[in-house]
């Protein structure tokens, strides 16, 4: 509760903390907008595949010519992540291979890392943690982003000593989004593909949110983060607005869907027949928790605590969230308490392919917002002994064999792989179910 202070204390010692992003797409822009507005912050350096493309996104955000021409902005990630000057790097290019690449490299030469890649993080998050704890620095997921916020919620219950029974996120969901692909992701969302196009919407990045696949990703990362579980199957995405949360996410025998306490879950903010739920929480977060005493369950009621109907299990929850107008708080977090922001501490989860239709051998799959597969998060120990493919390597690889809808792609379901993918593969060798 003292990093503005903390922030001040940099700003007035002419040290600000000299941040290196890359990618600056839509939360590596979002962040760039505030950096400036935050005091004992500078950016130092941008790397993207494209400097114009940089360069727009700067100005679109209202970045002034002269701020612009005086900050370093580069193609060669490599080489700006490798600055002395550089003392935290933001890792915001979605791709979960460059991602773990650009990492590796910044805690090899001795940076801070928040990484806004969740796909990365899922992919080998507890790997690079091991990594950055073994080179003095920290490896962060993004404040502003769900499953950071998620974790602080989780660890703050935890530390009032309370018992987590559930946790994750509300979205906009029905069983027939699994089957949707970039050409027909704009239906759902109410609008013409050119209405999307003029707008600079990404079709993979929305179908990404609307079949699932990012859900799924980021309640792996919470499971990773939090030592919670997924349910064995995948999520249920059940319909609920904030005032049932108590009530459904408590365990079965009580009433709720939880085959067990201590779990991670989407509810959904539509019911099954598409109808909007009132208090729905589809841009927000939550935690349920257990009052195991007559006493906690007496407080609850005395101070108004959304409970169940047995007043066991409470609910808190945070309604929206600011995506990359927050990320500073990491970026603060790491260089002035040398504490993350949530950070993976086992490997409980993962998000592996499913098959949207029944695929063919020969056929290539597209990965994480494309046509052919949709990301299902599963306990880790299930993923490994399936063989299964992370969605994060579901793409560019061509079948060997047909999948049926709604199968998990396995590693022998695979063509040989292309080559370039080694390091990665090595990466995901060296983890272990918690």
């Amino acid at each position: 509760m003292n990093l503005h202070r903390l922030l001040l204390g940099r700003a007035a010692s002419g040290r600000p903390i000299n941040v290196a992003v890359v990618g600056a797409g839509k939360f590596g822009s979002m962040f760039l907008h505030q950096a400036p507005r935050m005091p004992g912050i500078a950016v130092l350096g941008i790397a993207d595949l494209s400097i114009p493309r940089a360069r727009q996104a700067l100005a679109r955000i209202g970045w002034e010519e002269t701020r612009i021409e005086a900050t370093r902005i580069t193609e060669d990630t490599f080489a700006l992540l490798a600055d002395p000057h550089v003392e935290v790097v933001v890792e915001a290019t979605g791709d979960p291979a460059a991602g773990l690449r650009h990492a590796r490299h910044a805690i090899r030469h001795g940076k801070h890392v928040v990484m806004v890649n969740v796909e990365a993080d899922v992919l080998a998050g507890p790997v690079l943690a091991r990594e950055a704890e073994s080179a003095g620095v920290v490896y962060s997921m993004a404040y502003g982003d769900q499953p950071a916020l998620v974790a602080e919620m989780v660890d703050t219950i935890r530390a009032a000593g309370f018992r987590v029974v559930a946790a994750g996120k509300g979205t906009k969901y029905l069983p027939r989004y699994h089957a949707s692909t970039p050409e027909t992701v704009w239906e759902s969302y109410g609008l013409t593909k050119e209405q999307a196009v003029a707008g600079g919407m990404n079709p993979r990045m929305f179908n990404s949110f609307l079949d699932g696949t990012k859900s799924g990703i980021e309640m792996a990362a919470i499971a990773n983060a939090c030592a919670l579980a997924p349910p064995e199957n995948g999520l249920a995405f059940p319909p609920c607005g904030t005032s049932q949360l108590p009530n459904l996410l408590r365990p079965r025998e009580e009433g709720g869907i939880l085959p067990r306490k201590g779990m991670v879950e989407v509810v959904s903010s539509l019911t099954r027949d598409g109808a909007e739920i009132p208090d729905h929480l589809r841009w927000g977060v939550y935690v349920v928790f257990e009052g195991e005493t007559e006493y906690a369950r007496r407080c609850f009621a005395e101070y108004g605590v959304a409970t169940d109907d047995g007043g066991r299990y409470a609910a808190l929850w945070r309604p929206y969230h600011f995506i990359g107008l927050e990320l500073g708080v990491s970026v603060a977090s790491a260089a002035l308490r040398k504490e993350p922001t949530g950070c993976p501490t086992g490997w409980a989860a993962d998000c592996v392919a499913v098959a949207k239709r029944p695929l063919r051998a020969g056929e290539v799959l597209d990965g994480e917002g494309g046509s052919t597969v949709w990301g299902k998060c599963i306990p880790a120990a299930r993923s490994r002994a399936l063989g299964a493919v992370p969605i994060g390597l579901a793409h560019g690889v061509a079948l060997a064999r047909d999948v049926p809808e709604g199968a998990m792609v396995t590693e022998a379901d695979l063509a040989p792989r292309p080559s370039g993918q080694e390091d990665t593969l090595a990466l995901r060798a060296a983890l272990a179910p918690a």
